[in-house]
C-alpha cells in the first residue's frame, strides 16, 4: 500500500480522498484510468510492439471486497489495435470474479473473461476460403454473406446466416440467388457446417455476426492470468505519468493451464 501510496504522489494527479488511498487497489485502478484512457500507446510484448487506443477502463470495485484483493468486474475496452499486419476495429474484454493471488509475482485472475472484437468483414471470406476451399464466400455491402460453388460463381448462390455453436460455425441458407432473382427459403433448410480449428488458452468463439461494415466475434476464455510485478507496475505508472505513450510489459495472458 505504501508503494501505490508513492506512485500515486508521483503522478502529480490530484489526490482521490483518504479512503481511495487507504485502499491500495482503488488507488491504483483510479490512477491507471486516468493515465490511460483516451491515449494511444504502444505495449512491447516480448518481440512484439502492440498499439493501441483506449477508450473504457471501468470497475464498480466493491469496498466489502478490496481489502482481499477482490475487483469484482472489470471492462476494457480499446480501438485501433494494431500489430505486425493485423489490425482489430476495436476490442472489449469483460473480466469477471477479478482478483489478486498473493505470490513472487502477484498474479491477476479473471474467471471467464468475454471477448467481443471487431473485424474487417473480408475476413469472414478468408476464413471460409481456408475452411471450405471448395465454397466461395462473399460478405454483401448490406452485411449479407453469399456461399457459391468456387469453380462456377457465376450458377449463383445461397444467402446464410452464420451462428456459432460449440466448436462449429453453422451457415443456414436463407435465400438462393441467380442474377437479380432471389427465393426465400424454409427455415428448415438443412444448416452447412464448418468446423472451427481449436484456439489457444481454450479460447471459444460463441458468437459471430456480419454487419455492412465489419464481422463481429464474441468469444469466452474460461480463465484469464497476468502477472503482476510490482516493479514493471512502478516502471509502467512512473513512465505514464511523465507523459510516454509506449511501455514494455512482460507478459499479457495466458488461459488457465
Amino acid at each position: 500500500m505504501e508503494m501505490l501510496a508513492s506512485l500515486w504522489s508521483s503522478t502529480g494527479l490530484p489526490t482521490v480522498g483518504a479512503h481511495a488511498v487507504a485502499m491500495p487497489y482503488r488507488t491504483l485502478f483510479a490512477t491507471l484510468q486516468q493515465l490511460l484512457v483516451g491515449k494511444e500507446v504502444t505495449v512491447r510484448i516480448g518481440d512484439q510492439d502492440v498499439t493501441l487506443t483506449v477508450v473504457e477502463l471501468e470497475s464498480e470495485l466493491d469496498p466489502q471486497g478490496l481489502p482481499v484483493g477482490q475487483l469484482g468486474e472489470v471492462r476494457v475496452a480499446a480501438r485501433d489495435i494494431r500489430w505486425a499486419d493485423n489490425r482489430l476495429q476495436s476490442a472489449v474484454a469483460v473480466l469477471r470474479n477479478v482478483h489478486i493471488r498473493p505470490g513472487v509475482p502477484p498474479l491477476v485472475i479473471a474467471a471467464p473473461t468475454e471477448l467481443t472484437t471487431e473485424l474487417p468483414k473480408d475476413l469472414f471470406d478468408h476464413v471460409m476460403e481456408q475452411a471450405a476451399p471448395h465454397v466461395r464466400s462473399e460478405s454483401g455491402e448490406d452485411g449479407t454473406a453469399r456461399l457459391s460453388w468456387a469453380r462456377r460463381p457465376g450458377l449463383g448462390g445461397l444467402e446464410v446466416d452464420a451462428d456459432v455453436v460449440g466448436s462449429t460455425l453453422w451457415l443456414r441458407p436463407r435465400a438462393v440467388v441467380a442474377g437479380q432473382r432471389r427465393w426465400k427459403l424454409p427455415l428448415r433448410t438443412p444448416a452447412y457446417q464448418v468446423e472451427l480449428p481449436e484456439l489457444p488458452h481454450g479460447l471459444m468463439i460463441t458468437g459471430v455476426e456480419l454487419t455492412p461494415e465489419s464481422l463481429l466475434l464474441s468469444g469466452l476464455l474460461p480463465e484469464w492470468r497476468m502477472e503482476l510485478p510490482l516493479r514493471a507496475l512502478e516502471d509502467l505508472i512512473t513512465r505514464l505519468s511523465q507523459g510516454a505513450l509506449s511501455f514494455s510489459w512482460p507478459s499479457l495472458w495466458w488461459g488457465s493451464d
